[in-house]
């Protein structure tokens, strides 16, 4: 049964929240992406990668509908080549997403990344010798907060042991947009602060936060 929840008002923050469908999580698959479902991916990043970003919501830092097809593209070829990509459904339909690179995939599109990186003086290094980046991690705008993104993860942790992969690495935006909502969920799955990164973005110098984790 799904549940449609009344429309509130924030009184401290004056901010419009809008109303949420309710999903019961025994409604909800987990299955690796296909090329049939490049349309609702994209629909699903356009919902929270958007020009304005909510940082309490969460959001993408592309705006996915500024160019249909290039990033059609990237999720085309993303489909195609990652061995982590997965879908969360309800039926046939796409309720959220996630992307990750093993180490290799990763590191052969940013090969720099790991020297780019402040690490914490306090991590183990030895962390990145095998490892799973999550690249992107996205709920429909309309479906946040109800353990969709847990039950994706669920499933990548699942893999990852699968392949003798035991450490996860996240990365998280505070600056120039704090992404509280990514913050409050590298908390809920026990991640911890492994380094700080800088990255150029749109013109401008971009603020992440690196989080590991061991599974």
């Amino acid at each position: 049964m799904e549940k449609i929840l009344a429309p509130i008002k924030n009184e401290k923050t004056s901010r419009k929240v809008y109303p949420l469908r309710v999903i019961q999580h025994d409604q909800i698959s987990v299955r690796k992406a296909t090329m049939d479902d490049l349309e609702q991916i994209y629909k699903v990043a356009c919902s929270v990668g958007k020009n304005r970003k909510d940082s309490y919501n969460g959001f993408l830092i592309d705006d996915y509908a500024s160019d249909p097809e290039y990033y059609k593209a990237m999720f085309r070829q993303a489909i195609s080549l990652l061995d982590h990509f997965y879908v969360a459904e309800r039926g046939k339909e796409v309720l959220g997403f996630l992307m990750a690179y093993t180490r290799r995939q990763w590191l052969g599109k940013n090969p720099n990344w790991l020297d780019e990186i402040v690490w914490h003086p306090l991590f183990d290094r030895k962390k990145t010798e095998n490892f799973i980046l999550v690249d992107k991690t996205a709920i429909r705008a309309d479906l946040t907060s109800q353990g969709i993104g847990s039950r994706l993860y669920m499933r990548l942790v699942r893999d990852a042991r699968s392949r003798g992969v035991h450490d996860i690495f996240g990365e998280t935006v505070v600056d120039p947009i704090p992404n509280f909502a990514s913050l409050a969920f590298r908390r809920k799955q026990h991640y911890t602060l492994a380094g700080v990164h800088y990255e150029e973005y749109g013109g401008r110098i971009v603020t992440d936060l690196v989080y590991h984790k061991s599974v």
